[in-house]
């Protein structure tokens, strides 16, 4: 008998060289001594690409004030678009906005990452910017704030919290972020340069938060972005002081040129925009029932048959289940283009006394039923206000005692992007806070 073993940080550092999946979990397990070269030949690949920044860093803040202006104006005349009567630009149905929920996961779930490495300068003043940011983003330790701990309880509210095997071009960024953030000492103005990229709120972002709502998603995670970066007093400005005062002292030319590589970064792999345009309701829906064919083949009874075969008899059948939708619509269990309600198959998912109770999860769910629907012009969603749904955490207050003083470094290793939204880390936090006065509102 084969005895499997778990696969250890440094097995998964070797098959993490060319895929961006297994260095992301490399890198969440910890320290990642291979990430070092893995992110230099990331920025290797940058070398050769275009971006928009200014050719000096003195006119970065009329940059950023031109790109926010260029935002709002583009999405006032979206507003304007859709209140004359214009369909949703991103997201055609529910199941949609659930797959790219999904989709942008591994980046969601490491947000603020690539700052880690600043909190070890929280004596230099001229990281204090950096620091807070970072901090922002984990809610300064408390749970009802830190944005990981937000994203985790959305997936957790829509159904949606067991992973989908994704793309592992999916975990790119995430990486990315990851890999910053372990090795930031190396890679200052890279972090910086990232950081500029990255806290520039974009239409895509506006975009998103208003369709998700519409769609009846809590979007706080996603407006929490628009407000928290904004270009006049939060991340967006506060990366250019950062980006001025790290600088200082610095061959300029040289330092710059670092800072737009690591800029560059945000523009690997593939853009939010062009993501959410490749979903496909009907190949996603096929998916899903490929992935549950082979625990099903042996479930059903003979009794029931589609176009003269048993159900065990489609779904014993590799690559069938597109024949397997047709049959359901020749036969008449689903009336494809109208309310799923009336459809015979769609009352055996749905509902706490349907046959098939518990057989797909939330997600699987609303494919069907948007698939069932097709242009039936009857759904309706109701708009969710952001953070209606967010929970009324207990946040234990009591700083941690058990070491005596705090060791920083030590609040710092557990605030890393593995830990910090678990109760020990979310107190490390706090802890760190209290321990180097960084508070908000800046050090006192």
């Amino acid at each position: 008998m084969t005895v499997m073993r778990p696969v250890t940080h440094r097995q998964l550092s070797q098959l993490a060289d060319d895929d961006p999946q297994s260095r992301y979990q490399a890198m969440l397990q910890g320290p990642d001594a291979e990430g070092r070269e893995w992110l230099a030949r990331q920025l290797r690949r940058t070398e050769a690409m275009a971006d928009d920044l200014p050719d000096t860093p003195e006119t970065l803040s009329q940059w950023a004030d031109a790109h926010a202006a260029k935002v709002a104006q583009e999405h006032t005349a979206y507003l304007q678009q859709r209140a004359a009567g214009e369909p949703r630009r991103y997201f055609a149905n529910r199941a949609q906005a659930l797959w790219f929920v999904q989709q942008v996961a591994p980046t969601k779930l490491v947000d603020g990452a690539w700052l880690h490495g600043t909190l070890r300068h929280w004596l230099d003043p001229r990281f204090h910017g950096l620091i807070r940011t970072f901090l922002e983003e984990l809610g300064d330790g408390d749970p009802r704030c830190n944005h990981v701990l937000i994203y985790q309880r959305l997936l957790s509210r829509l159904g949606c919290a067991q992973a989908l095997p994704l793309d592992p071009a999916r975990y790119l960024q995430g990486a990315l972020q990851l890999a910053l953030g372990q090795h930031g000492e190396d890679f200052l103005p890279e972090v910086i340069g990232y950081n500029l990229g990255y806290e520039q709120p974009p239409l895509h972002l506006l975009i998103t938060a208003h369709e998700l709502a519409e769609l009846g998603i809590d979007a706080h995670y996603f407006q929490l972005h628009v407000t928290i970066d904004n270009a006049a007093s939060g991340h967006a400005r506060r990366a250019l002081e950062s980006l001025r005062l790290l600088m200082a002292g610095e061959d300029a030319q040289a330092f710059y040129g670092r800072v737009r590589q690591g800029y560059r970064l945000n523009d690997l792999g593939t853009d939010t925009p062009s993501l959410i345009a490749g979903f496909d309701l009907e190949a996603e829906l096929l998916a899903a029932l490929e992935r549950k064919r082979v625990y099903g083949q042996c479930m059903h009874s003979d009794r029931c048959r589609l176009q003269g075969r048993t159900i065990n008899q489609w779904l014993a059948e590799p690559g069938g289940m597109p024949g397997f939708l047709r049959a359901l619509e020749a036969q008449g269990w689903v009336r494809h283009g109208e309310d799923p309600s009336h459809s015979r198959f769609w009352a055996l998912i749905d509902g706490p006394v349907a046959a098939m109770f518990g057989v797909f999860n939330t997600y699987e769910k609303q494919l069907w039923h948007d698939w069932i629907a097709h242009d039936w012009p009857g759904v309706q969603y109701r708009r969710v206000a952001p953070g209606q749904w967010e929970n009324e955490l207990a946040l234990e207050q009591a700083p941690d005692k058990s070491h005596g003083s705090p060791d920083v470094d030590r609040l710092i290793a557990r605030m890393c992007a593995g830990c910090h939204a678990q109760p020990d880390g979310l107190r490390a936090t706090r802890d760190y806070i209290r321990a180097t006065g960084l508070a908000q509102g800046g050090p006192r």
